[in-house]
Formats: structure tokens, C-alpha cells, sequence
């Protein structure tokens, strides 16, 4: 019997992609796909492999784990993994970051912090503030509430009438510019749609949601510092909520350990998955200010942050993520990931030369190519032609429609990263549009 016929795969329409290709090993960038070929992962298995595939750090940390403790439930026990892993995170998260909530992924990730911050507001006597505001190209995840926060697109119409509203602001695309400024003269314009939100209807508003300085599904598109600060100014003063989606953007992608950093930004709440673990396996954390979990701790019972997860706090994937993060204090992480954003700096001057290319941005050791096409988006048909160039080619790419994107395993080879945009040049000549000039 042919049981991948049975295997239901993730953003794959069975009846028009290719069968899906067997891996059976992995190893630092590269994936062993069963016929022989090896691939180089340019997209660190879906943005969560942070330090290369199969690391002996963290494999071993795991191994010796499983000798002393699987599961068990987190609600009134504990284990030294997860009180470890709560502690080497305060170390390394913004001052003010203090309580820990653990679930399962991104998704369940941002569910919390939205029912968090309503919550909040519910028991402080306030439950007037229940709105919230999301971002335009947003994606927060697949569940529902974080489909709800995430911009309208193929992914969610199926489910629209089953999301709850929220208010929508401009995001700051500065190659599309929803406000017709260009940036070399621009005052962060874009921002002016939330000022006027929040001076309107602040007192309603729970929470502002942001992917920060790199929105990622929605178009990897990279924000200006002083956007996010702008926000972070408005929320203040509004009362509000800023509740920071890091789940692509933390663990360094962005050259700092949180994308915050960057802009010396701290938010109330912030969600963190993907790269927490080294990409090894499965866990989501939503970490809140002091203020915000002191007032879920009551003699009121009804205060009670009623949520949980089955796998919460799992002591395997906690340990995982330990020394996911002690590999940040033995090996250079940093270094690394500056080689990776010289190479990107270096290869996409050059490629931004090419007439199938319309924009290029990177931010640490993300990089974007943004192509010319006459239908722009994520079902643009320069995707399925693109994907299976790059597979022949022995580079795991998957654009986003007409957006090729770079988001490497730090541990990525130079040359290894050179190939990855040799292939690329190779096939923007296979994208120029038929009336470029």
C-alpha cells in the first residue's frame, strides 16, 4: 500500500503539486531525500531551523532526557525543564518580559496573547476594551482567532464567516506604499491611519497585533524601525495593548535575538515559537509584563486564565529548547548570521538589476525578491514554475507567489549560500514578463 496517498500534507493541493519528495536524513543545511539527491534548505524547514538540522547539542540534550521524563501535565506540576527553560529565556528577552505561558506553536502562540489581553482588560473592570487591531498583509496563523488577526487572503475566505472583526490599519509596505510616499521622504506617514484610530476609539481598543519589522507570510515585507516605535508611543498612550508576534522574527532572524531589539522596543505581550526549540520540535510560549499576569492572580476564581494545552510545557521539547539557547552562548550565532547578511547584501544589489525584478529587501538573515507579475500574490503561476526549477535544482525555495524569499539555517555555508542565489539568477530569466522592456 502507497500510505503517503493517506498522508493529508499541509499547503498542498494534492490534485496539482508534485508527490511529495521522501527525506531520510538531515544535516546541517542539507536534507537526504531517499533516491540520493541532496537539498540545500534555504528556508530552514519552514523558518524553524535555526542552528542546522540534527544538531548534536541539542539531539544529545534530548536523548539523555528521554531516560527521565516524557510528559506530564503542567496544570498543578512542574519539572526542572520547563522552570530551566523559563529561566534561561528571562535572560535573554526584553527587561519587563517575565511570565511565561507555554502552547504548542505559533498559532496557539497568538491565541493566547489575544485572549490574554481581553482577559486583562475583563479583570481589571474594563470589558468595554475587546477590539483589536491587526495590520494589513498580516498572517498570525491558521486557527481561528489568529486567521481572524490576519489579513483577508485564499487561506481564510473559506472560514470568513467564522472569524471575528477587527480593526485594520495600514502596514508599512514601502515599496507598495499604501499612502503614495516614498521613503527617502517620508515621515512614517502609514502610521497616521492607527493615530487616528486609537485618538477615536481607544477606549474600546484591547490590543494592536504586529508581526514586527518583517511581516512574513503576507509578502515578507521589511518595516522601518520608527514604525514600530511609532507604535509602541501610540499604544502608551492610548492604554493599549502591543502585543508583539515574534514567532518568524525571534531567536535572531531579524541580527538581534528579537526583532524589538532593533527598534528598542519592548511590548506587553510577545509570542515566540518556531526557532525556540532549534526547530527540533513542536512548542509555542506567550510571555507577558508583570502587570499583565498579576492580574489573572485573585482569589476570584473567574480571574483564572482558563487555557491549556494537552502538551504544554512538554519536559523533551522544553530541553530542546535549552539547548537551542545555549548554543547561542558556545557557538557564533551572531557572526554567523552577519556573514549571511553581508552575502545578502552582496548578491541582491546585483540581482535587483534584473528586469524580472521589481524589489529587493533584507533584514538580518532574511533576504526578498519581489518579481515582476501580471498576477502578483501568493497564487501567482510563477510559484509552481519557480518551486520545482529550484527542486531540480537541488535548493528548497518556496515562494510566496511571486515573492522568492532566503531564510537560511544560520550554520548555512558561504558557499552553500552563493548556490542558493546562483540558482536564483539562473531563474529570473525565466520570469522577465512578456511586455518588459
Amino acid at each position: 500500500m502507497n500510505s503517503e496517498l493517506h498522508v493529508w500534507h499541509p499547503f498542498t493541493q494534492q490534485a496539482l503539486d508534485p508527490p511529495p519528495l521522501q527525506i531520510v536524513r538531515a544535516q546541517g543545511a542539507h536534507l537526504y531525500i531517499a533516491d540520493g539527491r541532496r537539498l540545500i534548505d534555504a528556508i530552514s524547514s519552514w523558518w524553524v531551523n535555526i542552528h542546522g538540522h540534527c544538531h548534536p547539542a541539542i539531539m544529545s540534550a534530548i536523548a539523555a532526557e528521554t531516560e527521565k521524563l516524557d510528559h506530564v501535565l503542567l496544570a498543578g506540576f512542574t519539572h526542572e525543564p520547563v522552570e530551566e527553560l523559563c529561566a534561561h529565556l528571562r535572560k535573554v528577552l526584553p527587561e519587563g518580559l517575565e511570565h511565561i505561558f507555554f502552547s504548542d506553536n505559533g498559532s496557539t502562540a497568538v491565541e493566547v496573547a489575544l485572549k490574554m489581553a481581553l482577559q486583562y482588560w475583563q479583570n481589571l473592570g474594563h470589558p468595554e476594551k475587546k477590539t483589536i487591531v491587526a495590520l494589513e498583509h498580516a498572517y498570525h496563523g491558521d486557527t481561528v482567532g489568529a486567521m481572524s488577526v490576519s489579513a483577508g487572503s485564499g487561506f481564510t475566505e473559506p472560514f470568513s464567516s467564522f472569524l471575528f472583526p477587527v480593526q485594520r490599519v495600514h502596514s508599512a509596505h514601502c515599496y507598495r506604499c499604501p499612502v503614495g510616499k516614498v521613503r527617502a521622504s517620508c515621515d512614517i506617514d502609514c502610521v497616521e491611519q492607527l493615530a487616528r484610530l486609537l485618538e477615536e476609539k481607544g477606549a474600546e481598543i484591547a490590543a494592536v497585533i504586529v508581526e514586527p519589522l518583517l511581516q512574513g507570510a503576507g509578502g515578507m515585507i521589511v518595516h522601518p524601525l520608527e514604525f514600530l516605535q511609532r507604535i509602541r508611543k501610540l499604544c502608551t498612550a492610548h492604554n493599549v495593548l502591543l502585543i508583539a508576534d515574534e514567532v518568524l522574527t525571534g531567536f535572531g532572524r531579524c541580527g538581534k535575538m528579537f526583532a524589538c531589539e532593533l527598534a528598542g522596543v519592548v511590548p506587553d505581550l510577545i509570542c515566540l515559537s518556531k526557532g525556540l526549540t532549534g526547530g527540533v520540535l513542536p512548542m509555542g510560549a506567550t510571555v507577558s509584563t508583570r502587570e499583565i499576569h498579576s492580574t489573572f492572580v485573585s482569589t476570584d476564581r473567574t480571574h483564572t486564565f482558563y487555557h491549556g494545552h494537552s502538551y504544554t510545557g512538554n519536559p523533551l521539547a522544553a530541553t530542546a529548547a535549552i539547548a537551542s539557547l545555549k548554543v547561542f552562548g558556545t557557538e557564533s550565532v551572531f557572526e554567523r548570521i552577519q556573514t549571511i547578511a553581508r552575502i545578502h547584501a552582496e548578491r541582491l544589489a546585483a540581482i535587483q538589476k534584473h528586469p524580472a525584478v521589481g524589489n529587493v529587501r533584507a533584514i538580518g538573515s532574511v533576504a526578498v525578491i519581489e518579481l515582476h507579475a501580471d498576477d502578483a500574490g501568493y497564487f501567482s503561476q510563477l510559484r509552481p514554475r519557480l518551486y520545482k526549477y529550484f527542486l531540480e535544482a537541488g535548493v528548497l525555495l518556496r515562494p510566496l507567489g511571486n515573492i522568492i524569499y532566503v531564510l537560511p539555517p544560520y550554520v548555512i555555508s558561504q558557499d552553500d549560500l552563493h548556490y542558493v542565489y546562483d540558482r536564483i539568477a539562473d531563474a529570473l530569466d525565466l520570469c522577465i514578463p512578456a511586455n518588459a522592456t
